[in-house]
Formats: C-alpha cells, sequence, structure tokens
C-alpha cells in the first residue's frame, strides 16, 4: 500500500513526469487520495481518454522524437530512454530513414511522431511511421491521443513501483 501512499502525497507537479498536460496532472491531483492502485491507474486511464486536443498538444512537447535520445536527468527523460530502448539498435539505413520519416510526420501534421515504442524495433517503428504518413488529421489524431495514453500508463505503472 505504500505506492498509493506515496503517490498520494506526491507534489502535484511531479505528475508531469507522466504526462505533461496540465489537464491530466489538475485531475489526477484533485482525485486524491485514491484507494489502491488500481484505482489510480483506472483514474489515469479515463482522464488520458478525456484530453482534448490541445491538451495531447501539450503533452507532445514534452516527448523527444523517436530515435532522439531524451537529454536530461528528469524522470521523463529517463523514462523516454528507457522506453525507446530497443528503437536505438538498428543499422545506419535504418536510422536515416526513420529521421526522414519524422521530418516528414512533422511536416504533414505539426507535431511529433509519438508512438508507444517499448520493446519495439527501429523497423516496426519506421513501418508504423510511414503507415501513418498515410492518415489525414482527422484520422491520425486518436491513434496520437491513444499512443499518449499507453505511454502515460506504462509510466504511471512505473511511478507507482518506484514509489513502493
Amino acid at each position: 500500500m505504500g505506492g498509493v501512499e506515496a503517490f498520494n502525497s506526491l507534489p502535484a507537479g511531479e505528475l508531469s513526469a507522466v504526462c505533461a498536460a496540465p489537464a491530466w496532472v489538475t485531475t489526477m491531483a484533485a482525485g486524491r487520495p485514491y484507494p489502491s492502485r488500481q484505482a489510480i491507474v483506472a483514474a489515469a486511464d479515463a482522464a488520458l481518454r478525456g484530453l482534448s486536443w490541445p491538451d495531447v498538444l501539450v503533452a507532445l512537447s514534452a516527448h523527444p522524437r523517436i530515435g532522439e535520445r531524451a537529454a536530461g536527468d528528469s524522470k521523463e527523460a529517463a523514462w523516454s530512454r528507457r522506453e525507446q530502448s530497443t528503437a536505438a539498435d538498428a543499422d545506419q539505413a535504418t536510422a536515416s530513414a526513420l529521421v526522414e520519416a519524422n521530418r516528414a510526420y512533422e511536416e504533414k501534421f505539426g507535431h511529433v511522431f509519438l508512438i508507444f515504442a517499448s520493446g519495439r524495433s527501429r523497423a516496426e517503428i519506421l513501418a508504423a511511421a510511414r503507415e501513418r504518413l498515410g492518415n489525414d488529421e482527422a484520422a491520425e489524431r486518436p491513434v496520437v491521443a491513444d499512443q499518449l495514453r499507453r505511454i502515460a500508463l506504462l509510466r504511471l505503472e512505473r511511478l507507482l513501483d518506484e514509489l513502493g
């Protein structure tokens, strides 16, 4: 139960390492105290599903480009490096193609290409980027929001594990 108690007393600002959208942080902080880990995760999932597109864009601004090493000593940067660790192993041609796909995606959609990268190779990520470049804005937004949700829930689980 220590993780739940620690989560309930965590400064609200520290929740932004899970998801940088202020609306999500505010919702999660306002819902405290949570009675269990399951309640925290359920509330987080509901809050993530309820984010507006502008909220999603704010959260995206905290994510590095896929394939780029997140800088800094923050918890969020460390988690990002861990999430992309399998994506770091790629040949130069795949790495270069991913840089190009990122550029094309950002030009088309105006924000970083976000994908739940944990356990995926760069080749798999590149294939997903190329596939998603075929989407229009209306089709891509729910995909981005779902990828953000999956990443945030993974980070929340990690945070709860760290809190004990």
